[in-house]
């Protein structure tokens, strides 16, 4: 591991359960954090209890971290910015930072998602509302909750220049948290928001009551999909089948923290898309890249037919137990179109 020679000030946008916990991942890496809310009674509570009670529980903050609700104390003259607001919030936000942003300021996006109106990743949400901001990304199988308590977690930090992911990944890597770097921001975040409509589809199985040969055929077939769709948009093909493709989809399927997995199970009981919403308590970024993911997979003309029978469910009031029976009765179809036959 590449030695800390530098300590750098960070400001963390969004004192939600991620941003919190990286918020405590930075200050052991011998980070300066300043951890910023919008919400007034968010930074108070964390001012008095120095715990996130609602989104962390049990992962104490340290007395020398900084809470703010002020934009410009928590962006001002950092080295780095961890913008790890929930996806639907990324452009407002965004909007809101641009006049205290510096030129060349980098701003690390840690949310999923794209943005339905625009089709739009958050990376590129932020370049064109901060166009002064160096942008980068992280993203991974890593749940904020076994972050915070240290639990060994592995990610990728995704920028256009070396030199900027290098000192990423020197500034977040430690003996817990281990970083890879890639050049391919878009293939990265395409994986993070698409496997999130994957994860509502296990979670409706889960729901329904199917077991693990339902869960594996959904992460495997899941993962073409994602991997389809990706390469069709110009990803690499290698970040689908690394962490934030396989790796990210696997741990978003199968852990009850997964907030897109407790949704789907909902769902997959009978409640509305809108009811299990608010039971989760939590913003299901799936949801929200669900309408996205088909019109991007229209306009490149790709076939994503598991996101397709959750846009059914989530918005057209298709019974879940309908859906996966259509899944099952699509026409026959070769696994690997590519692999060639035996000639007599």
């Amino acid at each position: 591991m590449a030695d800390k020679t530098d300590i750098a000030d960070i400001g963390i946008i969004g004192a939600g359960s991620w941003g919190t916990a990286l918020a405590v991942l930075l200050h052991k890496n011998g980070c300066k954090v300043t951890l910023w809310s919008i919400i007034k009674e968010e930074i108070e509570m964390l001012k008095r209890e120095h715990e996130h009670k609602d989104k962390l529980p049990g992962v104490k903050l340290p007395e020398e971290m900084v809470f703010t609700t002020e934009l410009e104390e928590a962006i001002k003259e950092k080295d780095i910015l961890v913008l790890a607001v929930p996806s639907p919030y990324t452009r407002s936000t965004s909007r809101s930072m641009k006049e205290y942003v510096a030129k060349g300021q980098i701003v690390v996006n840690v949310a999923k998602g794209i943005e339905e109106k625009s089709l739009l990743t958050l990376s590129q949400i932020i370049e064109e509302e901060i166009p002064q901001a160096e942008v980068a990304v992280l993203s991974g199988p890593s749940h904020a909750e076994e972050v915070g308590r240290g639990i060994p977690t592995t990610i990728v930090v995704g920028a256009k220049k070396k030199e900027t992911a290098e000192y990423l990944q020197n500034i977040f890597m430690n003996e817990a948290f281990r970083v890879y770097i890639s050049p391919d921001v878009l293939g990265i975040e395409l994986g993070a928001a698409l496997k999130n409509v994957v994860a509502l589809a296990a979670g409706i199985a889960d729901g329904l009551g199917y077991g693990d040969n339902t869960k594996a055929a959904l992460i495997t077939r899941g993962i073409t999909e994602i991997a389809r769709l990706g390469t069709a948009m110009g990803g690499r093909f290698e970040t689908f089948c690394g962490l934030t493709g396989i790796g990210d989809l696997i741990v978003t399927c199968a852990s009850m923290h997964s907030r897109n997995r407790r949704a789907g199970i909902l769902i997959g009981k009978g409640y509305s898309m809108e009811e299990a919403m608010k039971e989760v308590k939590m913003v299901v970024e799936g949801v929200y890249s669900a309408k996205a993911a088909m019109a991007l997979a229209k306009k490149y003309q790709v076939q994503i037919p598991i996101i397709e029978q959750v846009n059914a469910v989530l918005f057209d009031n298709k019974a879940a137990a309908d859906a996966v029976k259509e899944l099952m009765i699509r026409d026959k179809k070769l696994e690997n179109s590519d692999i060639p036959w035996e000639e007599r």
